[in-house]
C-alpha cells in the first residue's frame, strides 16, 4: 500500500507542474502580444472597448401599434373658424396623450373605460362595452360605450380627453360596415350584451384591422329612427327579416341621388393629415 500511495503522489505532483508551465506559456504569450500591439500603436496601450449592452425585451407589456393612424379628432372641420384655436387644442391634446395613453379604436371595438369616481367604493369605476359613436373635435371629441346590464341597456358617453378617465383599454380592436352604430338600441339584445370579465383580443401590430360583416336583425317597429331610409346609407342591418320590400321600395323615395356630385360636401384632407401626423409624432417622441 505505501508503493501505492508514493505512485499516487508522483503522478499528481507531475501533473501540477505541468500545469504551471501551461499558465507560465499563456501568461508570456499574453504580455508579447500585448508589447507587439503596443509597438504598432506607437507604445500606446490598446483602446478599452467596452462589451455591448443586453437587450431586455419586457414581454409584460403590449406592442405598440405600428400602423399609420390618425385620431379623427385631429382633423379640424370644415368652417370658418380659426386655425390658430386648433393649434393650440393640439398641443393641449398632445400633452393629455402623454400622460394618458389613448389606444387605437374605432366604431365596433371593444373598449374597457375606467374612470375616477369619488362615489364608487373602490373611487373608480370600470365599465365594458363597444362603441357606438364617435364624435366632436379637438379637445370636445367623445366616445359613447353601450352593454345590456340585468336586460337594461346602458351608454355612457366619455370625453376623450377628460381628466378623469384613468385608463382606456381596447379589449377586442375590430371595425364595421358602418360608422355609427346607434341603430343598435333598435336591435336585439345580444348584439350590444358583452361580457365584463372579457380578456383582451391579441392582433398583430402591423396587419390590416379587422372588419366585422355581420349583420343585426331589428326588433319591430317603431324604431327610434327610420334607418331604411337612403340618407343613412346602413350596411349593417338585415332589412330582408323586418321590412318588406313595398315597404324599400318606398323608403327610396326620399332618396337624395344629387348628393353624390356635391363637391362642397366633402373636402380633401389627405395633405392636412399628413401635416397634422407628422406634428403629432414629432411631438410625441420628445
Amino acid at each position: 500500500m505505501a508503493v501505492c500511495t508514493k505512485g499516487l503522489d508522483k503522478y499528481i505532483l507531475s501533473l501540477r507542474l505541468l500545469r504551471n508551465f501551461q499558465l507560465q506559456n499563456e501568461r508570456l504569450l499574453s504580455t508579447s502580444t500585448c508589447r507587439l500591439a503596443t509597438e504598432k500603436d506607437g507604445g500606446k496601450p490598446p483602446k478599452f472597448i467596452p462589451p455591448s449592452k443586453p437587450i431586455i425585451i419586457d414581454k409584460t407589456q403590449t406592442a405598440a401599434s405600428l400602423r399609420k393612424f390618425l385620431s379623427p379628432e385631429f382633423i379640424p372641420p370644415r368652417q370658418r373658424t380659426d386655425p390658430f384655436k386648433f393649434s393650440i387644442e393640439r398641443k393641449d391634446m398632445i400633452r393629455r396623450r402623454k400622460v394618458l395613453d389613448i389606444p387605437e379604436f374605432y366604431v365596433g371595438s371593444i373598449l374597457a373605460v375606467t374612470m375616477s369616481d369619488p362615489n364608487a367604493s373602490g373611487k373608480t369605476s370600470r365599465f365594458v362595452g363597444i362603441c357606438i359613436q364617435r364624435g366632436g373635435k379637438g379637445l370636445g371629441a367623445t366616445f359613447v360605450l353601450r352593454n345590456i346590464i340585468d336586460n337594461q341597456g346602458v351608454e355612457i358617453c366619455y370625453e376623450l380627453y377628460s381628466p378623469r378617465i384613468t385608463k382606456i383599454e381596447v379589449l377586442k380592436l375590430e371595425k364595421r360596415l358602418d360608422d355609427n352604430l346607434m341603430y343598435l338600441r333598435d336591435a336585439l339584445p345580444e348584439y350590444s350584451t358583452v361580457n365584463p370579465d372579457i380578456k383582451p383580443v391579441p392582433i398583430s401590430p402591423t396587419d390590416e384591422v379587422p372588419v366585422n360583416k355581420l349583420k343585426v336583425k331589428m326588433r319591430p317597429k317603431p324604431w327610434s329612427k327610420r334607418w331604411e331610409r337612403p340618407k343613412f346609407n346602413i350596411k349593417g342591418i338585415n332589412f330582408n327579416l323586418c321590412l318588406t320590400p313595398e315597404k324599400m321600395e318606398h323608403a327610396q323615395k326620399w332618396a337624395e341621388p344629387w348628393r353624390e356630385y356635391d363637391m362642397l360636401k366633402e373636402y380633401d384632407t389627405s395633405k392636412l393629415e399628413e401635416q397634422i401626423f407628422s406634428e403629432v409624432q414629432r411631438e410625441m417622441n420628445k
